[in-house]
């Protein structure tokens, strides 16, 4: 896990190198052709290592779905923080957040094979063993929220963070299902729905 290469501090740094090649090759190949048809073997291919360094920087197959996603989980809330800059007021800055995580989800080729066609696989990832992803999704909403309280778009509360596990837990349950007699098919809608339910619990 650990590169010879030494900073000046003397301090191991972590060649992540091959973790990056091994997570987007393990992208590639359940895009293609799915969790169950894809082997280790497979990955270390697409990714130009040995089968052996795939367990020793993942471990199994199970192991690298679970890393994958959280990877991809990672980007999309990266993307909170350009969020939180973009916007003038609380209204659009929530909507904005909903329809940008509601939509990267819909629109995720990876998820939608999964969801569709192994959702044993992936739903414990976002479910019962999906804890670890579900706090770094709290924590990356209340970041956002806590800069729309710096930038004053938003008054502080003492139980912000609160509010915004609701918020999330409110997004999870549309990601986990998807169908709903709310219309929610447009960016419009999606923006409507926030607007009117989602920021009297972020505003109190």
């Amino acid at each position: 896990m650990i590169s010879t290469a030494v900073t000046s501090t003397n301090k191991p740094e972590i060649d992540d190198s091959a973790e990056s090649r091994i997570l987007d090759a393990a992208l590639i190949q359940f895009a293609k052709v799915g969790v169950k048809k894809t082997t280790i073997e497979d990955i270390a291919r697409q990714a130009d290592v040995d089968r052996v360094t795939v367990y020793r920087r993942i471990g199994s197959r199970d192991d690298v779905v679970r890393a994958v996603m959280t990877r991809e989980v990672e980007s999309a809330l990266a993307e909170l923080d350009a969020i939180s800059v973009r916007n003038n007021d609380v209204h659009t800055l929530v909507a904005d957040i909903f329809v940008t995580v509601i939509t990267r989800w819909r629109t995720h080729p990876l998820v939608n094979r999964m969801l569709a066609l192994e959702p044993d696989r992936v739903l414990p990832q976002i479910t019962t063993d999906g804890g670890p992803v579900f706090t770094m999704s709290v924590a990356a909403t209340a970041a956002a929220l806590q800069g729309a309280v710096r930038n004053g778009l938003l008054p502080d509360a003492a139980d912000l963070d609160t509010r915004a596990e609701i918020v999330c837990r409110v997004v999870h349950s549309f990601i986990l299902q998807p169908h709903t007699t709310v219309a929610l098919e447009s960016e419009d809608a999606l923006g409507a729905f926030a607007r009117t339910y989602l920021v009297p619990i972020i505003t109190g």
